[in-house]
């Protein structure tokens, strides 16, 4: 979405050339491919651990880490197949999409209209939002050394966070973009302040 909206808005007149039915698929299908293979290689790494007896995990879910904390025997390959792993999916596409809002941002200040940089700044707003809350929690829960007991809580949440808030909050952030739901929040907000 980053490239979407940095080719919409640095180069909107070639906007149709640039982003053909190709161009998506290939984006599409390369933002799988690399999701499925960090998912395998965590699946085989973690299908590798073994645990003492019937260990319980302090988690709200069989969540990679939560796992690691539980194995009995060395999870040093596990770590640096994390922390690898981390800077490929997180790290880099990161970068590379703050790379791109800066290219963005000085497009947007280089339009004349205020009408034009708000509405290019609110094109934007949304992804950004997204991006910065999917990121930054997996980030810091995947980044941060490792924790003693107190910060169990503190994982458990991030956790929520990434797994189950951003996802769900993601709809209702995109959705404020469109006329229709602006439109019948503030009816909405009318009748409460009658």
């Amino acid at each position: 979405m980053a490239y979407d909206r940095y080719v919409a808005i640095c180069n909107p007149l070639q906007y149709m050339v640039i982003m053909r039915r190709s161009i998506c698929i290939l984006l599409a299908a390369a933002s799988w491919t690399v999701g499925i293979l960090n998912a395998l290689v965590h699946t085989i790494f973690t299908a590798r651990l073994r645990y003492c007896g019937h260990p319980l995990i302090n988690h709200v879910s069989c969540e990679l880490l939560a796992l690691i904390k539980v194995a009995c025997f060395d999870t040093h390959t596990n770590e640096i197949a994390i922390l690898i792993l981390n800077f490929v999916v997180l790290l880099v596409p990161c970068f590379l999409v703050l790379v791109s809002y800066i290219y963005i941002i000085s497009s947007i200040l280089q339009i004349h209209s205020s009408q034009g940089r708000h509405k290019a700044f609110s094109t934007c707003a949304s992804h950004l939002t997204v991006v910065i809350m999917a990121y930054g929690t997996a980030i810091f829960a995947y980044s941060k050394p490792k924790g003693g007991k107190s910060s169990h809580n503190l994982n458990k949440m991030i956790a929520l966070f990434y797994g189950f808030i951003t996802p769900m909050l993601n709809p209702i952030i995109y959705s404020l973009r469109n006329k229709d739901v602006k439109d019948f929040l503030a009816k909405a907000m009318r009748k409460d302040h009658l």
